[in-house]
């Protein structure tokens, strides 16, 4: 990991932090100096992931949570400030995409998108919005970030993820209302839009939505989980009068 200044004496959380997306963004804001609270349900990965960073050089905080629990996400934050003495980035991360037609939908899919995708990041945000606010004032940069991870899918309805759109569209439009919301007290909301990435979002699918999704992207070289950890690190560590609000990242040969 090679570290520099960037962040030093910031204090990020990442939700969704055991894989993917998101223990790449902790990894990397670590190695930008920042210190880091992991959350997600399985402890054992944020363990392993805290070791690396921390054999790095950083300092990371382990959090078990379900985002999707009010209390769980309000409580993650208050632990990271309570340990880590403040918070000046959240990555609001963790998300399910549970794919196929919304006929006969089992619909345990369905409210599970919704408990993560949409109400975890609203907890999150809840709670850590006073501390971004508090950061922006006085925090060693003179501003705070809350990036939200959306999709491609919040832009483009499909056929087959029409609850998944559902979800990634309201956080887009969640997103830009704050961002209006608290922009000129200098706390930026920035919205990330992935195209196909090579990490386990996939495989929670029902067999014949993975063979689907597999057969839909067979022929595309799909970004890596470092590719959007770069594009979350460029966001947060750009000058103070500097805002990515929104950024839609797709592999190369995918078309919508």
């Amino acid at each position: 990991m090679t570290t520099d200044a960037e962040l030093s004496g910031t204090v990020s959380l990442v939700t969704g932090a055991s894989s993917g997306i998101g223990a790449a963004t902790a990894l990397t804001l670590a190695g930008r100096g920042a210190a880091v609270a992991v959350v997600a349900r399985r402890a054992d990965r944020l363990e392993r992931l805290a070791q690396q960073i921390d054999s790095n050089g950083g300092r990371a905080l382990v959090i078990q949570a379900d985002v999707g629990s009010q209390e769980e996400a309000r409580a993650a934050v208050q632990r990271t400030v309570q340990g880590l003495g403040r918070l000046d980035t959240l990555v609001n991360n963790a998300g399910v995409m549970l794919l196929g037609p919304i006929e006969g939908a089992p619909l345990e899919e369905w409210e599970r998108m919704l408990e993560v995708n949409v109400a975890g990041l609203l907890y999150c945000a809840h709670a850590a919005l006073p501390h971004l606010l508090r950061a922006a004032q006085d925090g060693p940069r003179g501003v705070a970030d809350m990036v939200n991870i959306s999709s491609v899918a919040g832009r483009v309805a499909r056929l087959g993820s029409g609850v998944y759109n559902l979800t990634k569209h309201g956080v887009g439009a969640f997103s830009e209302a704050l961002r209006q919301e608290v922009t000129e007290r200098r706390v930026r909301i920035s919205l990330v839009e992935p195209g196909a990435v090579e990490t386990e979002l996939a495989s929670h699918n029902r067999p014949e939505v993975r063979e689907q999704i597999a057969a839909t992207f067979a022929e595309v070289e799909r970004l890596s989980a470092q590719d959007i950890a770069d594009a979350i690190a460029y966001i947060v560590t750009r000058p103070r009068r500097v805002a990515v609000n929104e950024l839609l990242i797709r592999p190369t040969e995918q078309q919508r």
